[in-house]
């Protein structure tokens, strides 16, 4: 098994920058904020052909007993009983404070390898400051520098000293090779996304606090359901363009978009207590736009009336009317209720975005349809549409080629779309239909 590190320490110290450091990614959201880092943050790090698990966590405050700190501290302690060694970062430039001595004494009553790391020390190797650090009692401070990548590679060989021997790989099994499915849940603000992804996996995995904006970052977690792989990516609630004020926020979109456009599939969550606004259908668009498979989940339905329910069917009908091929289903994440259909819901989906669709039987489809109801005649030439092929999955992307295709009309590219889903039994996934014209050889000869 790899070996999990944790990285743990006060807010602002520069966790985020080290976590990036150590997978050599940007997964993190890195500025210049305290209090960035909420849900803790799984990523992959490798040194030579040694790999680990890196966990990224909030400013962590051990003795806090009410909001959102307290729950930030809830998932750092979930963060360090998973790992096999901690990573105490702190901040030279800032030195020794309360909260840290409150976190090593923390960290001496659970009783787990600890590596404390100074960060901020670029140039400072031999700084009398680092000795200040001795005072915690928790071994030999090791000077880096996060931003600058200095000490990382000794860090990450301390931390990982115990947990090689020689010859270990080749005990490990070769993992299964299977497909990973890459699930992200989207949707505005408050509508329990969170809550949803902690019902999944049994356990409070992620933030779920009653105030918008719990989530900033575009938080993975794996996840296995009857042999089945998932990657569960829950993911900030997007707001309108003007109403993200913050640099924070700012950030948080664009990791949201980042998630939407990586996945496979997408829930997109509604809140059936507040019905469907402008900023769903943006979202909406913006997951078409992507191309992914799409489920649409109305969530808290136990909390709505008739006549709610009725209103909420015609609105989603009005505003979400390109997401017609996208299955619908009514929830309640707190009540774990609607959680099976919703399940099938995503397999269906999965499996319509990587369907695979042959040339003869696409090419068949073209010529019953054209045969049912041919492209209308543009001037003296009618459209041919001679045979078709598959050009790509997720979104699943058919070429048909022919002749003057390009005065093939809309209507006529959706009458195609619709034969072709209802042969392939396509549903939550877009189809694409691309119309590719033969040259006409003489065109271009000298008159």
């Amino acid at each position: 098994m790899k070996p999990v590190i944790a990285l743990v320490g006060r807010p602002n110290v520069g966790k985020s920058t080290l976590f990036n450091r150590m997978t050599k990614t940007r997964d993190a959201i890195v500025a210049d904020f305290s209090g960035l880092t909420r849900d803790r943050h799984y990523g992959d790090g490798r040194l030579g052909d040694r790999e680990f698990i890196v966990i990224d966590t909030g400013g962590f405050e051990p003795d806090s007993s009410t909001g959102i700190v307290k729950e930030m501290a809830k998932q750092t302690r979930q963060a360090v009983a998973e790992a096999d060694a901690v990573v105490f970062v702190l901040d030279v430039r800032n030195g020794l404070s309360g909260q840290d001595h409150d976190i090593a004494r923390y960290l001496r009553s659970v009783d787990k390898r600890v590596i404390l790391a100074v960060n901020k020390a670029e140039g400072m190797a031999d700084s009398p400051l680092l000795a200040e650090f001795h005072e915690l009692g928790m071994g030999e401070p090791l000077p880096i520098s996060a931003a600058h990548g200095q000490g990382i590679r000794s860090l990450i060989e301390i931390a990982l000293e115990p947990f090689f021997f020689e010859g270990e790989e080749d005990e490990t099994p070769a993992e299964d090779a299977g497909l990973t499915v890459k699930l992200a849940v989207a949707g505005r603000p408050n509508v329990g996304k969170s809550t949803l992804i902690n019902t999944w996996l049994g356990e409070e995995r992620l933030i779920a606090f009653d105030m918008p904006g719990t989530t900033r970052d575009a938080i993975s977690v794996p996840f296995e359901r009857h042999g089945q792989r998932f990657e569960l990516i829950d993911t900030a609630g997007l707001r309108r363009k003007g109403k993200v004020f913050e640099a924070i926020e700012k950030f948080s979109v664009v990791k949201t978009l980042q998630a939407i456009s990586e996945a496979n599939v997408v829930v997109q969550l509604l809140d059936a207590t507040q019905g469907v606004t402008e900023q769903d259908a943006h979202i909406a668009g913006y997951i078409l736009d992507s191309g992914r498979a799409v489920v649409l989940a109305i969530n808290k339905w136990d909390a709505v009336d008739e006549y709610q329910r009725k209103m909420l069917e015609r609105s989603i009908e009005q505003r979400l009317a390109f997401l017609k091929f996208a299955p619908l289903l009514h929830i309640s994440a707190l009540k774990r209720q609607g959680l099976g259909p919703l399940w099938k819901a995503i397999t269906d989906a999965h499996a319509s975005a990587f369907r695979k669709m042959p040339t003869p039987v696409l090419t068949r489809l073209v010529h019953e349809a054209v045969e049912h109801q041919a492209p209308k005649r543009s001037g003296m030439f009618r459209p041919k549409l001679r045979y078709a092929h598959q050009g790509g999955m997720n979104p699943p992307l058919i070429v048909v080629h022919g002749n003057s295709l390009e005065h093939v009309t809309d209507v006529y590219k959706r009458y195609l779309e619709a034969r072709f889903r209802e042969h392939f039994k396509l549903v939550g996934t877009p189809l694409r239909i691309e119309l590719k014209s033969s040259r006409n050889p003489f065109t271009d000869k000298d008159s």
